[in-house]
């Protein structure tokens, strides 16, 4: 792999020389996988769940180029029809030689579904969808699991934001891929997700189907460090300097979040400055901040007056552990408690908000910065 031109990655997997950490995590989800130990991971978006699942990959298909390993991202799914096809154009192909007679195959195997062969623009390879009719979204599931089973290879699968499914109109989505991972005995699955509550409740809770159907891994913040030392690192080689005070800023600023981090550091590694300053920190951080003003203004336009109150609250504070306490309300002048109730409901469900480490805290840290500082 050539070597990046800027260290500091914000989007995809660039391979292990950028990516830092999570050494513990790798090595708890890849002992889970090869013992058959399907692994539901949980994050809060953009601390680094996706980048982690790439890694774990990459160190299995260097460990063992014969397994399989499969990621896609189920966010934009609203129905199990729409999952079907996504799980069908991320998994037809990929446990098969690339040969006409392989294609042929597949399309044998699902000739009940008239699947239809493209090739990806980018990388060559081909992709299947599937024609399914309303009501064959079941039959169609089951077959790519029984595709998967007669091809006895190992495989790993990671569906990310697996907690889409629980909004489904189809209710029984669970109990349904209960029924047909159980019955797949050479393909195991990381479920990885970003809100807690939702996650836990699917592989927690004894009435749900899939209740003790994974290993539970939770991923927090990057030591701060480790995290430190490398990033010192990756300055050092350009002959650049990062102290530990502004670099210990900066962490603290945006509360470990690892991508607020990368991004602000990406920029600070692009100036060529001789020696970061806390000064330089701030200035990016509002650079940063600047560039999304109009997406800023579009969310909070979008929120009632309580939930706009309730936010711009919680993002003076940073972090709060009990908003409806009447401290709380009166330092702000919030509504009344049932309002603040049906606000913070809201808040959360749209993920404005969440709670991490027992506190509520404004999802997006640049937004929350950048509704603090409307504040007289």
């Amino acid at each position: 792999m050539r070597e990046l031109n800027n260290p500091f990655v914000i989007y995809g997997y660039k391979g292990a020389k950028y990516f830092c950490d999570r050494e513990q995590e790798t090595e708890k989800i890849i002992k889970g996988l090869t013992n058959e130990r399907n692994i539901a991971l949980i994050a809060p978006r953009r601390i680094g769940k996706t980048g982690l699942i790439h890694h774990v990959f990459s160190q299995i298909r260097q460990q063992q180029p014969d397994i399989c390993c499969i990621y896609f991202d189920i966010l934009a799914t609203k129905t199990l029809e729409q999952f079907v096809q996504l799980m069908a154009r991320s998994v037809l192909g990929r446990l098969d030689t690339p040969t006409q007679s392989a294609f042929k195959k597949i399309q044998d195997f699902f000739s009940a579904f008239r699947p239809t062969m493209t090739f990806d623009g980018t990388t060559g390879m081909p992709t299947f969808s599937l024609n399914i009719s309303k009501n064959e979204e079941e039959q169609s599931l089951k077959r790519i699991f029984e595709y998967l089973s007669v091809s006895k290879k190992r495989c790993y699968i990671a569906i990310d934001e697996f907690q889409q499914i629980t909004k489904y109109t189809e209710a029984d989505t669970e109990a349904l891929l209960r029924s047909f991972i159980q019955f797949v005995p050479n393909v195991y699955f990381i479920f990885a997700g970003s809100q807690r509550h939702m996650m836990s409740d699917i592989f927690l809770s004894p009435e749900r189907p899939l209740y003790q159907g994974a290993q539970m891994v939770a991923i927090n913040e990057i030591d701060e460090t480790k995290y430190y030392q490398f990033a010192k690192s990756m300055f050092m080689e350009r002959k650049q300097q990062l102290p530990e005070d502004a670099f210990r800023y900066l962490y603290d600023k945006v509360d470990g979040q690892t991508w607020y981090v990368q991004a602000t550091l990406n920029r600070l590694y692009s100036n060529h400055l001789e020696e970061i300053t806390i000064a330089d920190i701030d200035v990016t951080i509002q650079e940063l901040i600047d560039e999304d003003v109009v997406v800023f203004e579009n969310y909070y336009s979008s929120l009632t007056m309580n939930q706009a109150a309730l936010l711009t609250a919680i993002a003076c504070e940073q972090k709060v552990q009990s908003p409806m306490a009447q401290a709380f309300i009166a330092k702000y002048h919030l509504p009344a408690l049932s309002s603040i109730k049906v606000a913070l409901k809201s808040l959360s469900d749209n993920q404005y908000i969440y709670q991490h480490h027992g506190s509520y805290m404004v999802y997006d840290r640049f937004f929350g910065m950048w509704l603090s500082d409307r504040v007289p």
